[in-house]
């Protein structure tokens, strides 16, 4: 099991460093497991290509068995464990945070503590937490923290202009924005403005399209529709994946994400989930290569 998990791991995450950032190990230590497993069952799994990693025929069909085991023991698990009288931790989370970034890292929370069970609310802005029933929110600073909660940074938020890789052509330079719709939307009405004036830069006349919420203009972008303000958290798989590009890369805006927590609690589960979210912070953040100097 101590092989197979890292192993499942690289297949569906589609390289080493992924691997070893979702499990919090060194890439070392992922490489060995590896070549571990291949010694025991005396199949090479994966070929080397330049710098990346592929999957031989062999590696794919035994990560898929590898899944459909995993998610089988974490059903019996579920099943078996007593009913616990507190039920599950309730986390409240920005939407579009939610869809974009949370969600997708849940299957190495459930890994690294199967034990938690999450009941997720999607929601924004200030929260009170005796009131509401909520355990714990994961917002962003755009407004004041009230003093009864305890806030602890996860990561900050870096913001650019993103586009489909054919709007992007067109873009090399603050004045090309001219040249493509801008996408805007009403709960982040000001985004736009606020990178101008971060950047430093003027924009110029464009035709605006317009959204009611962030997560369609982004959506939208990805769709080749115009050029939108992504947050880099939020769009990390979609440039990964290449179907957005950030032509003029992300500077700060001054905000971060938070976790939010009642003030002096004692309930182990939010620490749990206060150090893993923790720990996502290096995915989160641009490289250099990303970073607006």
């Amino acid at each position: 099991m101590n092989t197979l998990i890292p192993f499942e791991a690289t297949i569906r995450l589609g390289g080493l460093m992924r691997a070893a950032e979702e499990l919090h190990v060194t890439h070392g230590a992922i490489s060995r497991q590896l070549q571990t497993l291949e010694g025991s069952l005396g199949v090479e799994l994966f070929e080397r290509q330049g710098r990346k990693l592929v999957p031989t025929d062999a590696a794919l069909v035994l990560g898929k068995q590898v899944q459909d085991a995993l998610a089988l023991i974490a059903s019996a698990v579920r099943q078996t464990r007593p009913v616990v009288a507190r039920g599950a931790l309730v986390l409240s989370c920005e939407p579009t945070l939610m869809m974009k970034w949370l969600l997708q890292r849940l299957p190495s929370l459930n890994v690294a503590h199967p034990e938690l069970e999450l009941h997720l609310s999607a929601a924004g802005g200030p929260v009170d937490l005796h009131r509401t029933g909520i355990d714990a929110a994961i917002r962003r600073t755009d407004f004041d923290i009230a003093p009864s909660l305890e806030s602890t940074e996860l990561f900050a938020e870096w913001v650019g202009p993103v586009c489909s890789p054919e709007v992007a052509a067109e873009i090399h330079q603050p004045t090309d924005l001219a040249y493509a719709p801008r996408l805007v939307s009403a709960t982040r009405a000001g985004a736009w403005a606020t990178w101008a004036k971060l950047s430093d830069v003027e924009l110029p006349e464009a035709t605006t399209q317009q959204f009611e919420h962030f997560y369609l203009s982004l959506e939208a972008a990805t769709a080749g529709l115009g050029v939108a303000i992504g947050p880099y958290a939020l769009v990390k798989n979609d440039l990964d994946a290449g179907r957005l590009v950030a032509p003029l890369g992300f500077i700060p805006d001054g905000t971060s994400y938070v976790l939010l927590t009642s003030r002096g609690t004692t309930d182990s589960r939010v620490a749990q989930l206060s150090a893993w979210l923790s720990a996502q912070r290096v995915s989160s953040t641009p490289p250099r290569s990303f970073r607006r100097a």
